[in-house]
């Protein structure tokens, strides 16, 4: 069990299965589009998902053997096989190039698109946000954002081109939904942060502006389900309830002189928007509801 948890721990095992979900859903859209049959696809759709899954593992191992000496200060990761030395470092190095170079073998089989977007998200994580901003700069969080973000297009594009509104807004709604996210984490552990010396927005410029960001960046959501009418009437009018409630929810943080309760609230809220905005999408595309 312990090396179970340990595996776990490497692998990031609830941020992988976040960002797996994405690229399932463009998948799954862009079947719904091109009026093409799952069974089709089947095996698309294995190596789409698996190969995207091993490149972004593989991204997050080298994130954890790259970031041991500030997770070693950080009460949330300081128990990471990394820091406590049950994994060795040249190992956890060597097991992310391996899951990296597999991810993209498996990805070739797919179309060279959808590859691309892998590169690209894999690239911008490991070099230009871990390597690169997360230590030195606030804009970490914008530069990250990306590498999430193109996840629904690896999947899109594993079936048909990228040049669609539908991947575009699925990309543009998980960049903007990432600010407020990180800022909520950043928030619940700035003493954290601030002792490891990381550059996120709340240690450089304090909770006030941290709170007027996240505003914006949950009002920039609004517009976005209207360019989603086509999957249904029930999906904009349940999208934009979710992003009503959370910029009400963020506005009324403007106000609270409790800001942990509220980055709290904040964070569990953003998880279970992303999650219900991305399952909901495949629901109301099912056959079922067509």
């Amino acid at each position: 069990m312990t090396l179970i948890s340990d595996l776990k721990s490497l692998l990031k095992g609830p941020v992988l299965i976040a960002n797996v979900l994405p690229v399932f859903t463009g998948f799954w859209l862009a079947l719904y589009f091109s009026n093409a049959s799952f069974n089709e696809y089947l095996l698309m759709f294995i190596l789409t998902i698996a190969g995207s899954t091993f490149v972004m593992a593989g991204a997050l191992v080298l994130n954890n053997w790259y970031d041991v000496d500030i997770d070693s200060i950080m009460a949330r990761t300081k128990h990471r096989p990394t820091v406590t030395g049950k994994i060795p470092l040249k190992f956890v190095l060597y097991l992310g190039i391996i899951l990296t170079l597999l991810g993209f073998v498996l990805l070739l089989f797919t179309t060279v698109e959808a590859t691309v977007y892998a590169f690209i998200g894999w690239f911008t994580y490991v070099f230009l946000y871990t390597m690169w901003s997360k230590r030195k700069y606030t804009l970490n969080t914008v530069i990250g954002s990306v590498s999430g973000a193109v996840t629904p297009l690896i999947g899109w594009t594993a079936i048909t081109s990228g040049f669609h509104i539908v991947p575009i807004i699925l990309f543009s709604i998980l960049f903007i939904w990432q600010m407020p996210h990180t800022f909520a984490i950043a928030m619940r552990k700035y003493e954290e942060y601030k002792a490891a010396g990381v550059a996120m927005l709340p240690v450089v410029h304090g909770f006030k502006v941290t709170k007027r960001q996240m505003v914006v960046y949950v009002a920039c959501l609004l517009p976005l389900p209207l360019y989603l009418i086509q999957f249904s009437l029930t999906f904009v009018i349940i999208a934009t309830v979710l992003n009503l409630t959370w910029l009400a929810l963020s506005i009324r943080g403007l106000f609270t002189k409790n800001d942990q309760k509220y980055a709290y609230i904040s964070f569990l809220y953003s998880v279970n928007y992303i999650t219900i905005i991305f399952l909901l999408m495949v629901i109301v595309t099912f056959p079922i509801f067509k």
